[in-house]
């Protein structure tokens, strides 16, 4: 069976940097593989093309550009918040918080800068403006349930997402 459109596919790896960093990786202690429904933009694209057509068994070495991964970062997502919005929190530089986007998404805020009134936050993805780096072993593929197709991701042991 070949990765495509509606398959539920389990995948090993490990992520870098430029500087061959490793960012996130399924392997080590206390660690899965990823469990992922192709088709359902559930992956960065440029990875999700690149496991187009693999099977079981397959590994490859992929990098990925950051307009097909989180994307050029964005200087418009740095921006001030009033420091009375963090209430009586104790803010830090690197600390993040979920906030409401404008359509109601939820959005990470990193501290950049903390002010005198004012906090600098950044909304880019952490990952925005990487070429990132892939190392994937294709481990398994199986064919999604309707349920799962519905519902836009895989299911599997110990999924909570519909209890």
């Amino acid at each position: 069976m070949q990765i495509s459109k509606n398959k539920v596919v389990t995948i090993d790896y490990t992520l870098k940097d430029d500087s061959g960093k490793i960012i996130d990786t399924s392997k080590g202690e206390g660690r899965e593989a990823l469990v992922y429904l192709h088709g359902a933009s559930n992956l960065i694209p440029g990875l999700e093309n690149a496991l187009e057509g693999k099977g079981a068994g397959d590994e490859l070495s992929v990098t990925i550009a950051p307009e097909d991964a989180y994307g050029a970062r964005d200087q418009s997502k740095i921006f001030d918040i009033p420091k009375a919005r963090f209430g009586d929190q104790e803010i830090q530089v690197g600390a993040r918080y979920n906030a409401s986007g404008p359509e109601g998404d939820t959005v990470v805020l990193s501290v950049v800068e903390v002010k005198e009134d004012s906090v600098m936050v950044d909304a880019n993805h952490p990952l925005a403006g990487m070429q990132l780096s892939f190392d994937v072993k294709v481990m398994d593929i199986r064919d999604a349930t309707e349920e799962e197709i519905s519902h836009g991701h895989a299911h599997g042991p110990g999924d909570q997402h519909h209890d």
